[in-house]
């Protein structure tokens, strides 16, 4: 019996770095541009107009989108993995807005509470809610 529990133990111990390091991976993965590529808010397509020339910049915990400046973080053990986006200057100074986020090599999806109520469950929208899905590709440098 002792023996079993002393394996769970030390598997337990050995699966924890994994959970960390998959977190770092994600804070260090999701930072540099991104150029947002298709949008949707409250179940309509944005115009691809509206994405034209901008540039979401993610770095050391802070994020730039044209003139709104503000901080982030990560929660990437929750499911769907989450994301806190605090406006500090620009027109979403003092507002919070809980999205989830889906991160792979090259490609960010963001779903976004514009309305800062409640953090969305799926990467959709759907009409009479504010929320907001991004898919961003990364810049090329």
């Amino acid at each position: 019996m002792v023996g079993k529990l002393l394996t769970l133990g030390v598997i337990c111990l050995a699966l924890s770095p994994l959970k960390y390091q998959k977190a770092d991976d994600d804070l260090k993965l999701i930072e540099g541009a991104w150029i947002p590529v298709t949008a949707e808010l409250s179940g309509q397509k944005l115009p691809d107009e509206t994405l034209k020339d901008t540039r979401l910049i993610l770095a050391d915990g802070r994020y730039t989108y044209q003139n709104d400046h503000g901080a982030y973080t990560l929660a990437p053990s929750e499911n769907p993995k989450a994301m806190d986006i605090t406006g500090k200057e620009g027109p979403n100074q003092g507002k919070t807005f809980l999205a989830i986020y889906e991160l792979t090599e090259d490609t960010l999806r963001i779903c976004y509470d514009l309305a800062g109520k409640t953090r969305p469950q799926e990467f959709a929208t759907k009409a009479g809610t504010r929320q907001f899905l991004v898919t961003y590709k990364r810049a090329k440098t």
